[in-house]
């Protein structure tokens, strides 16, 4: 399976961003910084793969008036090696941003995240628990792709390592 991380220009430089961790571990990976992409990164013309989308289909896209999405056709989840995933890092309010400056993100089949576990993302707010970071949701979702979680449990240890380092470097965790 193939990654394509588009990353928001203001979280390239953010310490506590996860997108680089994500990409330097996962051979193959691309992470690419910017607002605006050209849609043959992830529409690449006669490569055969079939490109999804990591975005929740939400209500309140259409009502910003966002594409409605296409169905994800589950044919296309038989054969993992033949998926692009791309996912977008930032904030919800960039990544909702990056969605709207690229209408044809727009029109990918978008794949949701089921039965997530709350995020051990602590350095950084959430509303929800279900809010994941980059590295979270990505990981979830290969996981749920290819109906494999224990392959990503050593790059969920190091980000949990890293989260923790994060705190004390803050103040607010203890070094043990």
């Amino acid at each position: 399976m193939e990654l394509l991380i588009l990353q928001h220009p203001l979280e390239v430089d953010n310490p506590k961003g996860t997108a680089r961790l994500l990409h330097l571990s996962l051979p193959g990976s691309r992470l690419l910084s910017g607002g605006r992409f050209d849609a043959e990164l992830w529409q690449p013309p006669g490569n055969g793969r079939h490109t999804l989308l990591l975005y929740p289909d939400l209500l309140s896209d259409r009502a910003a008036g966002l594409a409605a999405p296409p169905e994800l056709a589950r044919g296309l989840l038989q054969d993992p090696s033949q998926l692009r995933l791309v996912v977008l890092d930032g904030t919800w309010r960039k990544s909702r941003r990056m969605l709207h400056l690229n209408p044809s993100l727009q029109l990918l089949p978008r794949l949701s995240l089921r039965d997530v576990p709350a995020s051990g993302y602590l350095i950084r707010r959430a509303h929800r628990p279900d809010q994941l970071s980059t590295l979270e949701a990505a990981c979830a979702a290969l996981a749920q792709l290819e109906g494999d979680g224990e392959k990503f449990r050593a790059l969920l240890a190091a980000f949990e390592g890293f989260v923790a380092w994060q705190q004390v470097l803050s103040g607010r965790g203890s070094c043990s």
